[in-house]
């Protein structure tokens, strides 16, 4: 399974539209909202933990591409045939989903710090990195359930639905408080928004909610439920 896992990450990190697509483009876009308009300190703190995310959202995200086109390829056709139980294949691709929301994240805060000028506590960088990190795992999973389920025609649609409406909804982009009353309700329980609480609790200074974790570990629970079944419904297939 490990030497399943340092290909898989390798593959990933060598594709050029991870690169651009879950490393530069969240950076850019987190310059370019924080530097229009008035020198806001607060919003550059915040901006900078949501575009983090939204970089870790597409990283997670982007474990479905690469599943569709191996079962196009008949990669996964080959992997059931290796002494490799099929939970280690799950559970590989996962932890490459893992891997590479990393560079995301600190792509975003590193851009932060040195562009922008955000200071916070030195404890804090490395513990907004570790939340964001381990708050990734729903995001994967919701990638790998899309890949084993779709073909790599369908999968673009979808996947880029989920990704943008995701992030939209959940506050990545712009701040919650500029949504009407209804829009910030919904939102409260979405996965993304309460994905960003993780970091901005920290970042202000105190530990996440008890209802964004809940939310989160709820999430979790209905993302991994739709990766297994999708995955059992693929293996009926190859």
């Amino acid at each position: 399974m490990w030497d399943y896992l340092r290909l898989e990450v390798r593959r990933t990190l060598r594709d050029g539209r991870y690169v651009i697509g879950t490393v530069a483009m969240p950076v850019m876009m987190y310059l370019l909202f924080t530097n229009l308009g008035s020198d806001d300190g607060s919003w550059k703190t915040a901006s900078m933990v949501g575009m983090a995310a939204y970089g870790a959202l597409g990283a997670a995200m982007n474990t479905a591409g690469g599943v569709a086109e191996d079962r196009a390829i008949g990669w996964l056709r080959q992997l059931r045939i290796t002494p490799m139980a099929p939970h280690q294949g799950v559970i590989g691709r996962a932890l490459t989903g893992a891997v590479t929301v990393l560079p995301a994240i600190t792509a975003v805060l590193v851009a932060g710090a040195a562009v922008n000028g955000v200071r916070l506590d030195l404890w804090k960088w490395p513990v907004i990195v570790l939340l964001l990190w381990l708050g990734s795992l729903p995001f994967t999973l919701l990638g790998l359930g899309n890949g084993y389920r779709l073909t790599s025609q369908a999968l673009g649609g979808l996947n880029m639905l989920c990704y943008l409406g995701l992030a939209v909804l959940g506050g990545l982009w712009f701040p919650v408080a500029l949504f009407p009353d209804w829009l910030r309700h919904v939102s409260s329980f979405t996965p993304t928004n309460r994905f960003a609480q993780l970091g901005t609790a920290v970042a202000d200074g105190h530990a996440p909610s008890l209802a964004a974790l809940a939310i989160l570990v709820g999430w979790l629970l209905v993302f991994g439920s739709y990766a297994v079944v999708s995955y059992r419904r693929a293996a009926r297939t190859i």
